[in-house]
């Protein structure tokens, strides 16, 4: 496991999201740990974008 997965892990164990223990957290995969923290903060990958000015097709 790759050092900054298990930063993430460590992350998400201290403070599991709603729904969620530390031991599942603890259990689940690589894969389902970084597609978990992805969906948590997409919309914090959106607000970047936000204002920019530019050409958008609708």
């Amino acid at each position: 496991m790759s050092q900054n997965t298990e930063k993430l892990r460590r992350k998400y164990m201290d403070n599991p999201p709603e729904g969620m223990t530390s031991e599942d957290i603890r259990c689940i995969s690589e894969d389902d740990l970084l597609d978990m923290d992805y969906f948590l903060n997409e919309d914090d990958l959106l607000d970047d974008e936000t204002g920019m000015e530019g050409f958008y097709i609708f």
